[in-house]
């Protein structure tokens, strides 16, 4: 089954674009959502996932109709691709159900593992830094608002240890698994992950 999946983050923008496109992509059912991008809870977005067998494909108009960081939208059409279901991003040219289609996800997922390890670097190399000035010595440490969102950049690269990140910013290893459960919604772009082993009605 082709399902669309279809935003605008007010209600006073008009779906009929993207509704349009998705009825000429041929899709059997298509979910509506007025949310922001920024929302970690878009329950028709969850809906279509629920919908969802392996063998399916999720249509978008464009990829921002998922979300806006790169790094969240790999690692969602990742998880899609893990439990058997194709992707397709109209505006993009972007389907996982060609070879095309894979390379330049391929090449998406490329840039977006760069630029991870080029954010994962900065930080480093700045904590690294602060410290050497004698800014994070001491006892207890706060997150700040920019810190926690570093964390949370660093903890999605499953290169990065929760001790390493523990220890760039002096903290106890318990401090960053609070933290990570707190925001685990923003680990996920659709705030669910999509299960691998569910498979179609009588297959």
């Amino acid at each position: 089954m082709i399902i669309g999946y279809a935003r605008v983050s007010t209600a006073d923008q008009n779906l009929d674009l993207q509704r349009d496109a998705l009825i000429r992509a041929s899709c059997a059912r298509i979910y509506e959502e007025h949310a922001s991008g920024a929302r970690e809870d878009r329950p028709e977005l969850r809906r279509a996932l629920e919908a969802m067998r392996r063998g399916d494909q999720l249509v978008v108009w464009k990829l921002d109709r998922l979300g806006r960081s790169v790094l969240q939208l790999i690692k969602f059409v990742t998880e899609l691709r893990e439990a058997g279901i194709e992707f397709r991003s109209i505006t993009d040219g972007i389907d996982t159900s060609t070879p095309t289609g894979r390379f330049m996800f391929h090449v998406l997922a490329s840039l977006a593992e760069m630029e991870r390890d080029l954010i994962r670097e900065r930080t480093l190399a700045g904590l690294a830094a602060a410290r050497a000035r004698g800014r994070l010595g001491g006892g207890k440490l706060k997150l700040t608002t920019d810190q926690v969102r570093t964390v949370l950049q660093l903890a999605s690269d499953r290169g990065t240890t929760i001790e390493s990140i523990a220890r760039s910013f002096r903290v106890h290893r318990g401090t960053i698994y609070r933290l990570l459960e707190r925001h685990r919604e923003e680990l996920s772009p659709v705030g669910r992950r999509v299960n691998p082993g569910r498979k179609a009605k009588g297959s």
